[in-house]
């Protein structure tokens, strides 16, 4: 937003004169709204200091700002807002079509104190960041807070009715911005718990447990062909929310049949199996985790996919001195550049809906391909392992391995194992395909959620299209009426603008894994053993986490805090990360080891470190912290530690 008027800004913070205003897009620079003040009067320069006199009467009633003014002013304050990674209040003057920035400071009437404390919607009650939870790593955007969370709520509540298991009507509460699991236990809740238990734990679990491939299966199909059917966004307002709301709630049906299925399955079954491997593994045999490498996934697919995409770039003929250029000197791209871009869109649009976070305001790999892009360049280089090759290899040490415990003698506990890793090998390779796909939906979400934005760009109410995810639904279903009746929505600009500035805040201070801070015990159990750890450690000191990975790496970190930070990774890092999702798999192929906050041996980071065979330690809680980007650290994937190098002298 502008404010513009003749002569010094004076005029303005005294109120002097009624300035123009324009609402200008960021992206493109194009004015989206323009109101023309009649200007009386102007504060001018004299020798001695300033005086105020008459607007010429040709100038009154005239625009300050020309378009491609605007649009170059607008450009400047956004990058002083990236500088600051806030709003910002930024003084300005134009003279002879020279821009000056007078001065850039905080807009004061936004939040700009992080939280220091974390307030609980029931002081009595326990909240943890579990599950779901670990794949929205960022404070919350407004419209999932209202819209995501009340879906994930809706249907959690459904699946604990549906194996009839005790349950609050408020599983989820959002503080501070951050999600966090309501695990408030009341003495009559446990004991309706308790008595659900022997019923649970001796019909529906099994149950539940060996269906699991069956319903993730029926669940993706349900969920794959929601998301074709409501592409269409020629439709009134009201019908596109809702179907982005029917499409939001679907997905949260698909993620509550993984948890309740593939993952619990997956976690129990390698569990159980690497304990009673343990009573027949003699000396010189493989590890139980061997048994569970070199499977087929659609991370595994991605991956290999770019690598064959940069294996076809690498075997094109260099352009002879034409830069790229066409051979007919026309300036177009030469045949094989436009070639690479039709594979990596058709790349893109296979493995482009894996989420980087499961917050739909954030965009997806195939919007931002960064990672993708990083990795492309380093396969192209030809240094980069084969991901077929290691895949093979890993799938070859596995049929191996099976084919010697199954030639062992046969007795009980042979026959428990191999049964048990039937189910391992069933089971465990879904988890990663299923984690994938939790976001398939987000690129028609998206797609329909920015069609509402540019709408409500069109009519003022807001100044860009993603700003839609600003909004919290009561006013986005407000606003969509009032598109439909043909009224002009409410203006968003002010709310939007303190609502950023109040994300980056929060965004600042790493939530608290448990809440209340201190508190372990939960019904009577100490879960701190559960969670990560986010002990300070000394300085210098070794950061404990939890082993998901062997092996043993010293190399430089590399903090990676999101898809905007992709590029940053170099070949050999250390990835450093609050948590990964398949769709930082890429990255993956460049790192030396991967050092998060979040997670344990069953967690993405782990598996996907297993497949690379690169050391992995999880759930530290304060690695992204505690650690300096750049600085060299030891990691120890067997004892689970991450020790920075000691400084050298002089530094």
């Amino acid at each position: 937003m502008i404010n513009a008027a003749w002569g010094l800004g004076e005029a303005i913070v005294s109120g002097l004169v009624t300035p123009d205003t324009l609402v200008v897009a960021k992206g493109d620079g194009r004015i989206i709204r323009q109101e023309v003040s009649g200007k009386q009067l102007m504060t001018v320069r004299t020798p001695t200091g300033t005086r105020e006199e008459p607007v010429p009467a040709d100038r009154r009633d005239r625009a300050v700002l020309g378009p491609e003014q605007a649009a170059a002013l607008a450009r400047a304050a956004a990058r002083i807002e990236d500088l600051y990674g806030r709003p910002m209040d930024i003084e300005w003057a134009m003279r002879d079509d020279r821009l000056f920035i007078v001065q850039a400071r905080p807009i004061t009437a936004l939040p700009d104190a992080a939280p220091v404390t974390w307030e609980l919607p029931d002081p009595k009650g326990r909240y943890v960041r579990a599950s779901v939870t670990e794949l929205l790593p960022d404070p919350l955007s407004p419209l999932f807070e209202t819209l995501g969370v009340p879906a994930w709520e809706k249907v959690t509540v459904e699946s604990y009715k549906s194996v009839r298991l005790a349950y609050f009507d408020d599983p989820l509460a959002v503080i501070n911005g951050y999600l966090y699991y309501n695990v408030r236990y009341t003495p009559g809740l446990l004991a309706r718990m308790a008595m659900a238990q022997p019923r649970f734990l001796t019909v529906t679990l099994p149950g539940r447990l060996r269906t699991a491939p069956e319903r993730w299966r029926e669940a993706h199909a349900r969920y794959t062909a929601l998301a074709e059917r409501l592409q269409a966004i020629d439709m009134p307002a009201t019908e596109l929310l809702a179907n982005v709301q029917e499409l939001v709630e679907e997905a949260a049906r698909y993620y509550l049949t993984i948890q309740s299925g593939v993952l619990p399955a997956a976690y129990l079954s390698e569990a159980l199996f690497t304990s009673v491997y343990k009573l027949v593994r003699r000396h010189g045999d493989p590890p139980a985790l061997t048994f569970l490498l070199g499977f087929d996934s659609k991370p595994v697919r991605a991956e290999q996919a770019l690598h064959d995409l940069a294996r076809w770039a690498r075997e094109q003929p260099e352009p002879d001195g034409s830069g790229g250029r066409a051979p007919d000197g026309s300036g177009g791209r030469a045949p094989a550049e436009e070639e690479l871009q039709r594979r990596l869109a058709a790349h893109l649009s296979v493995y482009g809906d894996t989420v980087y976070d499961l917050d739909f305001a954030k965009p997806l790999p195939a919007e931002d391909p960064a990672p993708i892009l990083r990795t492309l360049e380093y396969f192209r280089t030809g240094q980069a392992p084969d991901p077929h090759a290691r895949r093979q290899a890993a799938a070859r040490k596995r049929e191996e391995a099976v084919a010697a415990l199954r030639a062992r003698r046969a007795g009980p506990v042979r026959a428990l194992a191999l049964r048990l890793l039937r189910w391992a090998q069933t089971v465990a390779p879904l988890r990663e395909d299923a984690l994938a796909d939790v976001g398939l939906g987000w690129p028609t979400v998206r797609r329909l959620l920015r069609e509402l934005g540019r709408r409500l760009t069109d009519a003022g109410a807001i100044a860009d299209r993603d700003e839609v995810f600003w909004l919290r639904l009561d006013e986005l279903q407000s606003a969509v009426r009032a598109l439909d009746d043909g009224r002009a929505p409410a203006p968003a600009h002010a709310a939007v603008a303190e609502r950023r500035a109040a994300w980056q805040a929060r965004r600042r201070v790493p939530p608290p894994h448990l809440l209340p801070v201190g508190k372990t015990r939960i019904a009577g159990i100490d879960v701190s053993r559960l969670l990560p750890a986010q002990q300070v450690p000394e300085p210098g000191a070794a950061i404990k986490g939890v082993p998901g990975s062997p092996g043993r790496v010293t190399a430089p970190a590399r903090i990676i805090h999101g898809p905007e930070e992709f590029g940053r990774m170099r070949q050999g890092d250390v990835l450093v990360a609050k948590i990964t999702t398949p769709a930082w798999t890429p990255l993956f192929a460049l790192a030396s080891a991967i050092v998060t906050d979040v997670g344990g041996p069953l967690s993405h980071s782990s598996i996907v470190a297993r497949e690379y065979h690169i050391p992995a330690v999880l759930g530290t809680g304060v690695a992204t912290e505690h650690l300096v980007d750049g600085r060299q650290i030891t990691v120890d994937g067997d004892a689970g530690t991450v020790t920075p190098a000691e400084e050298e002298p002089g530094r």
